[in-house]
């Protein structure tokens, strides 16, 4: 996986959320402020026109633009956790200007750790947590299983997805929502959700390039 590979993903997900805008939005106004769409929307819209105007030359580099690029230009918590989770990734990845799924494994690990330490949520708490641990731990097991990359990136997207819906019954624990107490129950988490589809677009950029 090569810089073109980070930047295809990128792009996917800003098409993804994008299309997705409005059900993210409206997830967001059950249980939050009403704005996750629209602000991840106009933030990866950000990502992919820094990417244009600056392209990176590693992979590594192109996660640290888009995470800077998020911190900066999107409000609420959003923005500072996917900025952290990416900028975390480019950090474990440094200089390598080809990544192993070992490697995407690890800087997984570290986008996760980056944001329980950000967001002071575990599983559970009804978060973006909640989708990104067992995506991660999917991809750990699809490594040490030695599985072809388009196996280990499903397999990280159906994890994703899974974790996302089981938001659902949950209450929230943190953030915004959790001000709803028993009332937040019976809803996804945008977060969750969100990040489902950021997973999803990784397959998808996966089979596009590969």
């Amino acid at each position: 996986m090569d810089t073109s590979f980070f930047v295809a993903w990128m792009e996917e997900i800003a098409t993804a959320v994008q299309a997705q805008r409005d059900h993210l939005t409206q997830l967001d106004a059950a249980i939050g402020d009403a704005d996750h769409g629209s602000n991840l929307d106009r933030g990866f819209g950000e990502v992919r026109r820094a990417l244009a105007d600056s392209p990176p030359e590693t992979p590594g580099s192109t996660l640290m633009l888009a995470g800077s690029t998020l911190i900066r230009k999107v409000g609420g918590a959003s923005g500072p956790l996917y900025g952290t989770a990416f900028r975390q990734m480019g950090k474990s990845l440094g200089d390598v200007p080809d990544v192993s799924l070992a490697e995407l494994s690890a800087a997984l690990d570290a986008a996760l750790a980056g944001v329980q330490k950000l967001g002071a949520a575990v599983e559970g708490d009804k978060t973006m947590v909640d989708a990104l641990a067992p995506a991660v731990r999917a991809l750990a097991q699809a490594v040490q299983e030695g599985a072809k990359p388009e196996d280990a990136l499903s397999a990280v997207a159906a994890a994703a997805q899974e974790g996302a819906r089981a938001t659902i019954p949950l209450q929230a624990r943190k953030g915004r929502a959790s001000y709803l107490g028993s009332r937040s129950a019976g809803h996804e988490d945008p977060g969750a959700a969100s990040t489902a589809l950021v997973l999803s677009a990784l397959r998808t950029a996966g089979f596009r390039t590969w």
